[in-house]
């Protein structure tokens, strides 16, 4: 399979050709070019690395250490930890950027190289092109052996991470204690293993279970916190013993959870109940992505804020959520944003908000779900062939449907009272990706197929043709 090269960092699976596959050859190469675009903002910056627990992990790490140091960068490693600890530690040690490697929710072959800059943000797509273009040219110079990076690895960054959690004035961590919850986590055998129990235990949580906790890779399901994928979390809640369950991704910024009855809480409804409880303290506005659920804007309103939509990706909500000042955002696939922390999705913070509210309301996750309006997701996609231009069939589909409000900041979304349709290009293969949504499952699920219809009597036209 092809290196994907995308805003969200260069993913492969392991082994195979240069050029088709994340092999070392392509690590250094795509590592040095980050190093060269740094240097040319920064005078030998300082650079942050670490990892999820992927078995490729420590030799991809040991890689990327010593390209940088190549590169004359000094090393800050702070070893297996969380996408969102690396990004807070690029702002503590105020670095010129850091690398995260991680594949966050694809399985288990697969690695990935995630860029951030010096904000501890993932990079902007014009810095990514740029970093792409340098690759390309491997115009890369390397140090002298008098002026080679120096590498550093520093303990505790988790527990910085955590401590900073704590210190917010919106975790309740008196509240959590009291409550004396008893809660399981499903962590997929990676470094969520480490942080979230220790999380909870700051928290004094009164039990703790651990399904798939150990670190070492070998993950026991798909690693995307979706239902079916925690099917053994799931049937242990059944048991009603324990009043929560928890489930993140391998590299710890998407957050699932499971109420006491065994019934998915809704990955869509992670934000929306976080952003619920921080309304509930603070005023102020909120943002997700195109692809996201309705519930977030009807709850923005309910609190008298106002709703900004972004397009899909975690840096295009950043900087939507810098533009209108929102107070907290993220992503219907749960990724929790909260600015007062750091501008990166973090699963962390978002279980202990989430345990505050729980905490703070005395009530059980199963109640607090049965509070928001139920919206229905269905996902559909159809595959183009490379012979058509996919902006114009949306150029159709927009004139089409031109009497209904539209947002094409990514794509075409077209609303229908409280029902929308988002259809948008793939950036790595042929395929539009056509998302609907609805109070109505049924309605959901016709109005995809509907525009599946719409496209293959666009293709049938001579409008596409290049």
């Amino acid at each position: 399979m092809s290196l994907i090269k995308s805003i969200s960092g260069i993913r492969g699976t392991i082994g195979g050709k240069v050029g088709y596959a994340l092999t070392p050859v392509d690590i250094v190469k795509y590592v040095s070019a980050y190093a060269q675009w740094l240097s040319s903002l920064k005078n030998t910056p300082v650079v942050v690395i670490g990892r999820d627990a992927r078995i490729s992990g420590e030799i991809i790490s040991a890689l990327v250490a010593s390209t940088l140091r190549s590169m004359g960068i000094d090393i800050i490693d702070i070893g297996l930890s969380t996408t969102p600890t690396v990004e807070m530690i690029v702002m503590k040690e105020k670095a010129g950027g850091g690398i995260i490697i991680t594949a966050s929710h694809n399985p288990i072959e697969w690695n990935a190289l995630k860029f951030l800059n010096q904000n501890g943000e993932f990079i902007s797509s014009q810095d990514g092109e740029t970093i792409l273009q340098i690759a390309e040219k491997e115009s890369f110079q390397y140090a002298s052996t008098h002026t080679l990076g120096k590498y550093t690895f520093v303990e505790k960054a988790l527990e910085y991470h955590i401590e900073s959690i704590l210190s917010l004035p919106m975790v309740e961590k008196e509240a959590i204690t009291q409550a004396k919850f008893k809660i399981v986590i499903d962590a997929v055998n990676s470094t969520g293993g480490i942080a979230v129990p220790m999380l909870l235990e700051k928290l004094g949580v009164k039990e703790i279970k651990k399904i798939n906790c150990t670190p070492d890779g070998h993950f026991s399901h798909n690693p995307e916190p979706l239902p079916e994928n925690i099917s053994q979390l799931i049937s242990e809640m059944k048991n009603e013993k324990y009043e929560l369950g928890i489930a993140v991704d391998p590299d710890v910024d998407r957050l699932a959870f499971v109420c006491g009855n065994g019934e998915p809480f809704g990955e869509e409804y992670t934000l929306v109940a976080v952003a619920d409880y921080v309304l509930q303290k603070t005023h102020g506005n909120t943002v997700s992505n195109l692809s996201s659920t309705r519930a977030l804007q009807d709850i923005t309103e309910k609190h008298g804020g106002k709703y900004f939509p972004s397009a899909v990706g975690e840096v295009n909500v950043v900087e939507k959520m810098k533009e209108c000042n929102a107070v907290i955002g993220g992503e219907g696939n749960g990724g929790i944003i909260l600015p007062q922390l750091h501008y990166g999705r973090d699963a962390l913070v978002g279980i202990a908000l989430f345990l505050s509210y729980l905490a703070s309301s005395k009530q059980n996750a199963f109640i607090i779900r049965r509070k928001y309006p139920s919206y229905y997701i269905s996902k559909n996609k159809i595959e183009i062939d490379n012979a058509i231009n996919i902006d114009n069939i949306l150029a159709e589909i927009q004139k089409k449907y031109k009497q209904n409000p539209q947002n094409t900041i990514d794509g075409l979304r077209i609303e229908f009272g409280k029902d929308w349709v988002h259809l948008r290009k793939s950036n790595t293969e042929p395929i539009i990706r056509i998302y609907a949504e609805s109070q109505s499952q049924s309605i959901a699920q016709n109005m995809t197929h509907k525009f599946v219809i719409d496209i293959n009597e666009i293709l049938s036209s001579s409008y596409t043709k290049l």
